[in-house]
């Protein structure tokens, strides 16, 4: 198929249903892959559309009815393009009409399509606008009968997603299009305004997703990013997925001066490695009521038990958990009879709240806030991942997360309103994204009114703050949450349920499901929502070398494991440690 050779012609369709093509004969049907961008050109306006659905039609019931036999290839090339044609399905997503001073110059009445190649019509080709001048529009209407579809050019891919070296807008190359060489470029501002999710089962590369944007987002210094990394994958290096063992790059290596490592488990960060990470303590008396409610459900704690530690916090304050480990079963008693408590109840929270004492990074007391040193970090405009080792489990990445993430929502709730009441732009917060895995056990319908995690996804983007939530069951996290989504990544998924979750909130989600559902398990993902113009399947770029070179700190450079941590060592000399 050349460029500019028509693939098909219109013969049916409305604007909700979608657009139905027949190919023209010399198209093979094999060609049309789902998830493929095309054009229509109408007789005023060029519709960027999705390819949806293929399919196999007949003029006469009676070919079907009596079938050319297979060695018959004469028949069969007879009826190919008249008796037997291929169909395509297309969901148009933009409209593009140029002004009258652009519009079509006449021949013999008639009016010239300006976007049809010189090659095909004899007439001067349309120019391609920038990003600034060209106004793509919702389709609000469909082309005429009989309208020819074309391949999508480099020249359409770049009207509707830019370019990455675009001065005006800080856009990002997330891969490229199933059968083409051209990026395909979401834009990063418009991306970090807004909380964001990436979805997929497991296997089918969101780590690599995740980072991906994560790197994208530092490197265009569009956000800063607060990462609370679970299985310590982002960074100092992460394994990657394949038949041999091999190891890629993390944000430490790419950005050096941009990013700092906190760990939870600093043996286990030793051991793997990690240079210059900086050891990170919670003490009893920061943990609040509301971080151990979040956790009720891997404690086992009941609903009792939630009311009675509030009568704990209110006559003990911040040294309630300690208070409460200490106390025997005659002080237990006691207390309940003075103050109206369940004894049943408490002492069955102080039984659940012994298992903090296993937790290595818990101390009784710290000798200085570690989470205002995150908070100074992050202030200071350094990305922050925070790496939990060998502590792993839900409990601690759900208490740590929550207790984190509350003090910032204060911190940046009372910046924020600051800002708006002085409109100093020395005041105005730096943007903030925060990158949380498991995302269905924070957002889960039962429990999502009352999270810090609820009311960010909510409302939080008036003060700066947005998610970035990482999960591979969709399905779990609270529907209006989902539909406060803006911009939703996403590889394979197979539950009916999770396909239907993804599209939450999305207008024509009827024909994209079927991309979805046909999508490869590995580095193909669906793209839609507030950071690009319209949803595009893309071949997600490689997490490799080249990207290293393209996307990190050009300071950088690589050094051996014994230039490392001989620096590593002269630094901590100099410091007395």
């Amino acid at each position: 198929m050349n460029l500019g050779q028509p693939l098909g012609s219109v013969i049916q369709g409305s604007l909700i249903g979608g657009l139905e093509v027949r190919l023209h004969p010399d198209i093979s049907v094999e060609d049309m892959r789902v998830g493929k961008f095309l054009v229509v050109q109408g007789m005023r306006s060029r519709f960027f559309c999705m390819l949806t659905d293929v399919a196999l039609g007949t003029a006469n019931q009676r070919i079907i009815a009596n079938p050319p036999s297979w060695e018959d290839t004469f028949l069969r090339e007879v009826l190919a393009g008249s008796g037997t044609y291929g169909t395509i399905n297309l969901a148009p997503m933009l409209m593009f009409t140029p002004e009258s001073n652009e519009s079509f110059s006449t021949t013999n009445g008639k009016s010239a399509n300006p976007f049809v190649p010189s090659s095909v019509t004899g007439l001067a080709s349309f120019q391609p606008q920038t990003s600034t001048s060209m106004e793509l529009m919702p389709v609000k209407t469909i082309p005429t009968h009989f309208s020819q579809v074309y391949e999508a050019s480099e020249e359409d891919f770049r009207r509707v997603f830019g370019w990455e070296d675009d001065p005006h807008r800080k856009n990002f190359s997330i891969g490229k299009p199933l059968d083409m060489d051209v990026p395909v470029c979401i834009d990063l501002n418009r991306f970090v305004e807004r909380s964001n999710g990436v979805f997929g089962k497991s296997g089918t590369g969101k780590s690599f997703l995740t980072r991906l944007l994560l790197a994208g987002t530092i490197r265009k210094n569009a956000a800063v990013n607060l990462i609370f990394d679970m299985h310590s994958e982002y960074g100092w290096e992460a394994v990657s997925e394949g038949k041999q063992f091999s190891t890629v790059k993390g944000l430490k290596q790419l950005f050096p001066s941009k990013v700092e490592v906190y760990t939870l488990d600093p043996e286990s960060t030793k051991r793997r490695g990690v240079p210059h990470a900086q050891e990170l303590y919670l003490s009893y008396d920061q943990i609040e009521v509301e971080d151990v409610k979040l956790c009720s459900r891997d404690l086992g704690l009941s609903e009792a038990s939630i009311d009675n530690a509030n009568i704990l916090y209110a006559e003990f304050g911040k040294s309630w958990i300690l208070q409460l480990l200490n106390m025997t079963n005659e002080e237990i008693k006691l207390f309940c009879e003075e103050k109206r408590g369940h004894q049943g109840s408490i002492t069955a929270l102080q039984r659940k709240l012994y298992r903090l004492e296993n937790l290595k990074y818990m101390r009784a007391a710290c000798p200085h806030n570690y989470i205002n040193q995150v908070m100074r970090s992050i202030e200071a405009g350094k990305n922050v991942v925070i790496e939990f080792g060998s502590q792993s489990d839900m409990l601690s990445y759900m208490l740590v997360t929550n207790m984190i993430t509350r003090r910032i929502h204060h911190y940046y709730v009372s910046k924020a309103e600051k800002f708006l009441q002085t409109k100093n732009p020395n005041d105005k917060p730096t943007q903030l994204m925060i990158t949380i895995e498991e995302a269905h056990r924070f957002l889960d319908p039962a429990i999502v009114q009352s999270t810090i995690f609820g009311t960010i996804a909510r409302e939080m983007r008036k003060y700066f703050v947005t998610l970035l939530v990482v999960d591979q069951r969709p399905s779990g996290i609270d529907n209006e949450v989902m539909s406060q989504i803006g911009t939703r990544v996403t590889a394979l998924l197979n539950d009916e349920k999770d396909i239907d979750a993804i599209f939450t909130g999305v207008s024509g989600a009827g024909s994209l499901k079927s991309v979805l559902a046909k999508l490869d398990s590995k580095q193909q993902a669906l793209v839609l929502g507030h950071a690009v113009p319209m949803p595009v399947v893309v071949r997600t770029r490689p997490y490799d070398a080249q990207f290293y070179t393209e996307i990190g700190d050009a300071a950088w450079e690589e050094k051996s494991d014994e230039e490392v941590f001989a620096a590593a060592d002269l630094a901590k000399a100099d410091l007395g440690f």
